[in-house]
């Protein structure tokens, strides 16, 4: 199966199903010397673990991930990091009853048709549960950042119709955990959990936002033609499972401005060059250019509803799909340390590979 490996230097590649014996993967690229905070890591998997609360899937997992190589008494090695993730708490048999169906907004009819097999339990592969693995190497690529004193925040900025009013700089990213939501916003997080909650109790899913932003990103970190570093970026979030669209900086808003507003002014402050504005966000030509990158992610409501839905079977006759399991009622809140960790990933990535543009940098 193509398709498991991401990034150029810090490449990241992961195996397992959700509801095999495990999930995995192999970290390449990671420089040594790197110290490795492994509670740091399980708090990041924490983040995105089920279960965490009545907003999410009740599926217990404890997430525990284990490694294997490439690290010494705690400290990176610069050989490969290999890691697992065990499943323990996985129900397949709540699976059984769509086995030869394809259910609606699933990959079941296309890797059928792609592979010729496909695992029904959970979706296997194409399972929202592949993404503990990118956590674990994302938290190893923010522990290498903070060598850069870069950080990464995501946060959830709308669920539905229900959507914050303030700007990526006008929010406390410090208030991002104060509620189980992950909506920096406390009396907007308030009425997105009331909103959930009605929706799981309808059977139904709805879909959201998360914002992300990126502060203390050196400038010239990117390519500028196939290789921008936004592009970068978008194929990142897009490849999370959900996602539905990405922007950056003033993205689709943009539009109903004219260059004259929305041009980035440079100005110098204190010898130190910078925009009045940040409608590129963080990003021009492909190429950082110091401010702050931020973007948004949108995810579809989950596909797993606990509603009959009409359908049709491997032999293409009519069925009734009939919602089972523990699934998330709105993925956004668990999906915050994904989007975080893709973001890690890609920027270390990128940075690493800004060391080869220059003779100095070679020599």
């Amino acid at each position: 199966m193509a398709g498991s490996i991401f990034g150029n230097i810090f490449r990241v590649s992961t195996f397992g199903e959700s509801h095999g014996k495990g999930l995995g993967g192999v970290i390449d690229g990671c420089p040594a010397g790197v110290e490795i905070d492994e509670e740091f890591i399980q708090a990041e998997l924490d983040r995105r673990r089920p279960g965490q609360s009545k907003i999410v899937t009740q599926r217990k997992e404890g997430d525990k991930v284990v490694f294997y190589s490439g690290i010494f008494e705690g400290i990176s090695t610069g050989t490969s990091i290999g890691f697992v993730i065990e499943n323990d708490n996985q129900k397949s048999r709540d699976y059984d009853h769509i086995k030869d169906k394809f259910r609606p907004s699933h990959a079941d009819y296309t890797f059928s048709e792609k592979y010729g097999v496909r695992d029904y339990r959970g979706g296997g592969r194409s399972s929202a549960r592949e993404t503990v693995a990118r956590v674990v190497a994302g938290s190893i690529a923010k522990l290498v950042l903070k060598n850069f004193g870069i950080t990464i925040n995501a946060y959830v900025s709308q669920v539905g119709s229900i959507q914050m009013k303030q700007s990526f700089n006008e929010v406390d990213l410090s208030k991002i955990e104060n509620n189980i939501v992950r909506c920096p916003d406390e009396s907007v997080a308030e009425t997105m959990i009331d909103y959930i909650m009605q929706v799981r109790k309808s059977g139904d899913t709805i879909g959201g936002v998360v914002d992300c932003v990126v502060k203390n990103v050196p400038v010239g970190i990117g390519e500028p033609v196939f290789d921008k570093l936004h592009a970068e970026l978008g194929k990142a979030m897009l490849s999370i499972n959900a996602v539905k669209g990405f922007e950056y900086g003033s993205g689709f808003e943009g539009v109903k401005q004219r260059g004259s507003e929305h041009n980035d002014i440079f100005e110098t402050v204190d010898g130190v060059l910078n925009t009045k504005t940040n409608n590129s966000g963080g990003i021009q030509g492909g190429i950082s250019n110091g401010q702050d990158i931020y973007f948004r992610t949108a995810f579809k409501p989950v596909a797993t509803i606990m509603i009959d839905q009409d359908s049709v079977n491997e032999d293409g006759d009519k069925v009734t799909v009939s919602g089972k399991g523990r699934h998330d009622p709105c993925v956004v809140p668990r999906a915050v340390p994904i989007v975080e960790a893709m973001a890690a990933i890609t920027i270390l990535d990128y940075i690493m590979l800004s060391k080869t543009n220059k003779l100095s940098n070679i020599l």
